[in-house]
């Protein structure tokens, strides 16, 4: 399997972490939960012009996207299927990254995976071609990365109270609170809340129980024997039984089914029937 990554140049690098492509990449299971990591991606498939999409309450009910597909804000678990995944191109967004390429505030996408002609009509179809037409990987980065540029030139400022915030749930999600940033910020509560829904598609409250999740993610990566409590504890839970219940609430598992099942990839977890 080939799997490479590029980091875009300033002013991209300011929303984006990098860009992604996976060849070759073949599952053994057909079908996997993703987790909700409090960022957005575009993916594109370059093998096949389309996506499958599960019900996460019968999972023999799918819907067929088109083959480049924006994943929103999510705050649930979503079912792909990964025969789509042989070969694909993505950009990962950092929190609140996408806001300026969405056309439209980033709630309006909260638990939503669409197809990105939706929001980038006719653009979307011609990116997928000029990925396909592309001599080389490092040239498809480049496609994408003019795209994106070309996208950004409409105009954002990203600094003000949300990136401000963002840096501060992104360090310390169990210790930030809405009234903490905002004394220090300047805005009501009320307009500070959905000045960060529009452009991460959360609210501050719902992204850092996200962040909490992704760090007990982290800390259970290379353990083989956890301890749940101490998990609970240091990602700033109440207690273990909080912690239980913010993981099934993104997962749709328990930590001991996610340690048995989990794979190289943090948020990708399969679906076992």
């Amino acid at each position: 399997m080939l799997y490479l990554t590029y980091v875009p140049q300033p002013p991209l690098s300011q929303f984006v972490h990098l860009l992604w492509l996976y060849e070759g990449c073949t599952q053994a299971h057909a079908k996997e939960r993703v987790l909700p990591t409090g960022e957005m991606q575009i993916v594109i498939n370059l093998l096949e012009d389309k996506f499958r999409i599960y019900d996460r309450d019968d999972t023999k009910r799918c819907q067929t996207l088109n083959g480049s597909l924006i994943s929103g804000a999510h705050s649930e678990y979503v079912v792909i299927g990964t025969a789509e995944q042989t070969c694909m191109l993505g950009v990962y967004f950092k929190p609140g990254g996408a806001f300026p390429f969405l056309r439209m505030p980033a709630g309006e996408l909260r638990d939503a995976t669409v197809s990105l002609d939706t929001l980038w009509d006719a653009a979307a179809v011609d990116l997928r071609d000029r990925l396909l037409e592309a001599p080389t990987h490092h040239d498809r980065f480049k496609v994408m990365e003019r795209v994106l540029l070309a996208e950004l030139s409409r105009g954002y400022d990203p600094s003000g109270a949300v990136g401000f915030a963002l840096r501060r749930f992104m360090t310390e999600p169990q210790l930030s609170t809405v009234a903490g940033v905002t004394e220090q910020i300047g805005l009501s509560p009320k307009r500070f809340i959905q000045a960060f829904r529009d452009r991460t598609g959360f609210t501050p409250k719902v992204f850092c129980r996200i962040r909490r999740f992704q760090q007990a993610l982290g800390r259970m990566e290379s353990s083989q024997a956890v301890e749940w409590a101490n998990v609970a504890l240091d990602c700033g839970y109440f207690d273990q039984a909080h912690f239980i219940h913010d993981f099934r609430a993104f997962s749709g598992i328990n930590p001991t089914s996610y340690l048995a099942h989990r794979t190289p990839h943090r948020n990708h977890v399969p679906l076992v029937d």
